[in-house]
């Protein structure tokens, strides 16, 4: 067999079915189901039943090792050449901090970066909010990633890894995932989506994409192209995803101070994006993140001008008590003003929860993921593609 090319870590996934650019041993956490049977085929002549085996092996329980399947057992020297095609090695938990609301967890990646991941308890299952990228390139003002800049982005394969940690490593019983840690997905998409095959597959994780939520600043062209997908139902399309924006302002003058995004694409090109949208079932939703800033978008005024904008959308307003970022220069608002808010928004006719806030005081919150120092420090050699 040829020595394995280089991987460019950030290099898309090009799906459904194989990663693009992989040859020898290569992380078999980037493979959904169809990829891997086809790789299976490719390289060794074999199918489904032995390709299926391992994959349900590996995501069911955590355990890759071919040669204790039966499905193996026949046949020893097949284990041993899946054994050095194909490489299964989670990252190493570099730190875990949290509160009594939440915590999280920072995995080491190849080339020394990290990425972060919180473990949510909810009444009835366990959540867990994951990153697509290390850092982020939106800029927005009042949140701890953007001071980071960004580093580059994760592949298929260290996105589920971060489900794998929790679930086989931390033994957390995750039935929800949500993309709001570090980065943009849409800035990530293809692997974002390669990702959310592999989760959601019942043969596997069985995530459903019902319980899986891809939040965006207000990307445009990835909004349009994921409702383009998003027309199609599982397992190739990606109609049950549930989409949630940031929209965390009123108009496009607050907006665009507190996030540049909105100087690409406006609050009206971000509308338009969004009535494209399809929403698969009645009781589907957007859900409209709003970081609740006191003193800067948070008036009676505000929540009008939120609730008119939004009048023919299907959406829900997500209300965030702001969770402040290191150096912030935001101020957090007190209970009344953020159950004013809500009020104000209810009485104009517009549907909103208000969401409780987990992990603050361990930088754990919303908005608060991120690692200053990891640019500070980085040595060239850090940005080199992961081998």
């Amino acid at each position: 067999m040829r020595s394995p090319d280089p991987v460019d870590a950030s290099a898309p996934s090009i799906g459904p079915g194989v990663p693009s650019g992989l040859i020898g041993p290569d992380d078999i956490l980037r493979y959904d189901y169809d990829g891997l049977t086809a790789e299976f085929d490719r390289r060794f002549g074999k199918g489904e039943y032995h390709a299926g085996a391992l994959f349900r092996s590996l995501y069911r329980r955590g355990a890759s090792d071919p040669g204790a399947l039966p499905e193996f057992s026949a046949n020893p020297s097949l284990a041993q050449s899946v054994r050095g095609a194909f490489r299964y090695s989670l990252p190493e938990i570099a730190g875990r901090v949290g509160d009594e609301t939440a915590y999280k967890f920072l995995l080491r990646l190849r080339d020394g970066y990290e990425s972060e991941s919180v473990v949510i308890p909810m009444r009835q299952y366990k959540s867990l909010c994951i990153s697509s990228q290390v850092g982020c390139k939106m800029g927005c003002t009042f949140c701890e990633t953007a001071q980071m800049g960004y580093l580059r982005s994760l592949d298929a394969g260290e996105i589920v890894a971060q489900v794998m940690v929790a679930r086989h490593v931390l033994k957390e019983p995750i039935q929800n995932v949500v993309f709001m840690g570090m980065g943009e997905p849409m800035d990530n998409l293809d692997n974002v989506l390669q990702a959310i095959r592999i989760l959601s597959d019942q043969r596997g994780l069985n995530i459903a994409q019902s319980a899986i939520t891809l939040s965006t600043v207000g990307h445009v062209d990835g909004i349009n192209k994921l409702a383009a997908l998003a027309k199609n139902p599982p397992p190739h399309g990606f109609s049950r995803l549930r989409l949630a924006v940031s929209l965390n302002a009123p108009n496009d003058e607050i907006r665009s101070r507190i996030m540049p995004v909105n100087r690409q694409w406006k609050l009206a090109d971000l509308k338009e994006a969004l009535r494209g949208y399809p929403l698969a079932h009645k009781d589907d939703f957007l859900f409209m993140e709003y970081v609740l800033l006191a003193g800067v978008n948070d008036s009676r005024e505000h929540a009008i001008e939120v609730a008119e904008y939004l009048r023919d959308l299907r959406a829900c307003v997500n209300l965030i008590p702001y969770n402040p970022r290191l150096e912030s220069p935001f101020g957090r608002p007190d209970k009344e003003g953020v159950a004013h808010f809500y009020r104000w928004l209810m009485e104009a006719g517009q549907y909103c929860r208000i969401r409780g806030t987990k992990g603050k005081d361990a930088m754990a919150a919303c908005g608060q993921l991120g690692n200053r120092a990891l640019k500070r420090t980085a040595r060239p050699a850090a940005m080199a593609p992961a081998s």
